[in-house]
């Protein structure tokens, strides 16, 4: 094979309106006979644009990448995004970024795809370019789900409100974060609660409180199932956000190890408590909750 047929975008989440896209650049693929991919940026255009801005990135590059292998991907070009790539006009993009380095014979995107300098490029000029450069260009018509467009920002907007199951509909599945265990305060340990602490550093934060999860630890393919607080923990001390997650019935060493939890539903928001053995008391029926939620529930595939 020679070439690919790429979809081009940010893919922050793979919600269905990505997948369509990618979806299209497989068709490309098979009818051309040539590599799928899927072309996206790194850093993301709007953290370089704003580099103060709160996280929001809805998926880590792992998590991307386990999504797009299991839909039958078979290349991902990380483009960077630099000041050198935020000067480039729309004609340059096409001849250094989609030819240059993808190779691409064939280009999908979305109907509200920009590019170029100052966002002055779109579906038009791509096709013209395309044109004369040598690769099709397919635009993929709006996703919608209830009559409402799929997007990135809505799905985000769900999550740091911490409705969970919104965030799944668009998605098509549990939001799922991962990120390496770090060594915490070690208080929960002597609480009966033991957690594996991480920051989700780049990925949108979500509603402080407690939720439901499914838990994996990298490396393995068994979800266990438990319970999590995201937030500043007002009881025992006010910190930076972390994810604390308990997995149930499961002990052993996480430190530096990566967990990926998929959020099924919140249970109630942070609160903070007179006693440790009020605390403590919560625990347990939030542990109670969670499994009750689970129960009904199923574990995720990847």
């Amino acid at each position: 094979m020679s070439g690919a047929a790429i979809a081009l975008g940010n893919f922050d989440g793979l919600h269905a309106g990505h997948r369509a896209v990618i979806a299209d650049a497989g068709a490309a693929a098979k009818r051309l006979g040539v590599t799928w991919g899927v072309a996206t940026f790194d850093p993301a255009p709007r953290r370089f644009f704003q580099p103060d801005a709160p996280p929001f990135r809805l998926m880590t590059q792992l998590r991307r990448q386990i999504a797009l292998d299991a839909i039958g991907v078979q290349e991902l070009y990380l483009l960077k995004f630099d000041a050198a790539m935020a000067a480039m006009t729309d004609r340059e993009f096409c001849e250094r970024v989609i030819v240059g380095q993808a190779s691409a014979r064939s280009v999908s995107v979305g109907f509200d795809f920009r590019f170029g300098k100052g966002r002055m490029g779109d579906v038009d000029s791509l096709r013209r370019h395309g044109a004369e450069l040598g690769f099709d260009v397919s635009m993929v018509a709006e996703v919608q789900e209830g009559g409402a467009k799929v997007s990135s920002s809505g799905i985000r907007l769900a999550i740091e409100r911490g409705d969970m199951a919104e965030a799944a509909r668009g998605l098509g599945g549990y939001w799922i974060t991962d990120a390496v265990v770090e060594h915490g305060e070690k208080r929960g340990r002597t609480l009966g609660f033991p957690t594996a602490n991480m920051s989700l550093g780049e990925i949108v934060h979500p509603a402080h409180g407690i939720y439901a999860v499914w838990a994996r630890i990298d490396g393995e393919v068994k979800w266990r199932s438990g319970v999590a607080n995201f937030g500043r923990t007002p009881t025992t001390g006010m910190r930076d956000p972390l994810l604390e997650v308990v997995i149930f019935d499961w002990s052993g060493d996480l430190y530096g190890k990566r967990l990926h939890t998929a959020f099924v539903s919140k249970l109630r928001a942070e609160e903070r408590y007179d006693s440790l053995d009020a605390l403590v008391k919560q625990m347990h029926v939030d542990a109670a909750d969670a499994k009750l939620v689970l129960a009904g529930s199923v574990s995720p595939a990847g």
